[in-house]
């Protein structure tokens, strides 16, 4: 044996100590800048009907024709999407090609059993099989939509030790293919703005992936626009701009006629994260005085600018007027109907009278709800 390694056996396992000093230390590359690693899993957390799945069309879009920022900018690579929940020739077909995707590089995954019928991915089952045909196709992102849905049947989803069994060889499988892994969730029934605390299912979603991405719609946003923001990376920063995106509808013939497909535009960067817009818990009493003051004090300041002013300018003299820190000034800007507008800088704006009494009727119900 070497003198660098050992090995104990005991019966038929053994266990084999290796020193670190022989490890090949490798880069982490990204699938999607700064956001999705590449040979790992990605979790996208999210409440339903905010377009999670058209994301995924437009993800899926971005990677085969080589548009994405990341490491497979300029080289299309193909796309396994495994999905659930939507037709495949009633919606997911439809929304990719609306997306701009090569179908000629998209692929739809089944798993054929011996008597002849077809089955959904199974996890963990169907990892050895899925890593040869990822190979063999040349993919660069496997897509799973939702990833609960492909963990076998015969494990309990609410335990952790149940969910590993499945999730662990996943990531296991991305890394030794080099192959990113995107997972939608959905959300559960708790309040609160810890996001991953909120995924559906046990803890081991959020804790096998690498990272996360998380989806909220902004109700202040007078274009019915929704927010991307990163709430976990272990393998890069957290401190990315959120990105801002609309659904619009696209008009595709058919064989049987006309249809619509809705289709994801992104519309770029905002100052808003998916944290603020999930904040629905009620303040409790002891708070309740001080939120009223931040709200009372952002409002005044941005009369007195004439309604608008930089964001980071009013983030910078709330803090030194009255201790309040950026999370409690951005759930104020909420409260208030306030809105975020990017002219060079962000700038934080007051909304119309008729919006302004929108958001002052809603302080007042929310008042009375405390009360």
């Amino acid at each position: 044996m070497n003198a660098d390694e050992s090995a104990t056996v005991n019966g038929v396992r053994r266990v084999r100590l290796t020193p670190a000093a022989g490890i090949r230390l490798r880069p982490t590359y990204w699938l999607w800048d700064g956001r999705m690693p590449h040979g790992a899993l990605t979790i996208g957390p999210g409440r339903e009907g905010i377009g999670k799945s058209l994301f995924c069309a437009w993800l899926a879009a971005r990677v085969t024709l080589g548009e994405l920022p990341g490491v497979y900018e300029g080289r299309p690579k193909s796309v396994i999407y495994a999905a659930t929940e939507d037709s495949w020739e009633r919606t997911l077909a439809g929304r990719l090609i609306v997306a701009g995707a090569d179908m000629h590089r998209v692929y739809r995954v089944e798993v054929e059993h011996v008597g002849g019928h077809h089955l959904p991915l199974s996890l963990p089952k169907d990892c050895d099989a899925l890593g040869e045909e990822i190979r063999r196709h040349d993919v660069g992102l496997l897509i799973v939509d939702p990833l609960i849905s492909a963990v076998d049947g015969s494990l309990n989803t609410n335990q952790d030790a149940d969910l590993r069994r499945a999730l662990e060889p996943l990531s296991e499988l991305a890394d030794a293919t080099d192959c990113a892994v995107f997972g939608l969730a959905h959300f559960n029934k708790a309040t609160g703005t810890d996001v991953l605390s909120r995924i559906m299912g046990g803890r081991a979603f959020s804790a096998v992936a690498r990272a996360a991405i998380a989806f909220a719609r902004d109700t202040t946003a007078d274009d019915g626009s929704c927010v991307i923001s990163q709430v976990k990376n272990n393998l890069g920063r957290l401190d990315l701009p959120s990105m801002r995106y609309q659904v619009d509808s696209v008009e595709l013939d058919t064989e049987e006629g006309p249809a619509q497909w809705g289709r994801l535009v992104m519309l770029g960067e905002t100052d808003t994260h998916v944290n603020d817009l999930l904040d629905e818990t009620p303040a409790p009493k002891g708070e309740v005085n001080e939120r009223e003051e931040v709200r009372t004090w952002l409002r005044e300041y941005l009369t007195s600018h004439g309604g608008s002013a930089p964001a980071t300018e009013v983030i910078e003299q709330g803090q030194a007027a009255g201790m309040y820190s950026k999370d409690q000034l951005k759930r104020a800007k909420t409260d208030i109907g306030a809105r975020s507008v990017k002219d060079g800088a962000w700038f934080w704006t007051l909304p119309t009278s008729e919006e302004g009494k929108g958001a002052r009727e809603q302080e007042r119900k929310e008042a009375e709800v405390r009360s």
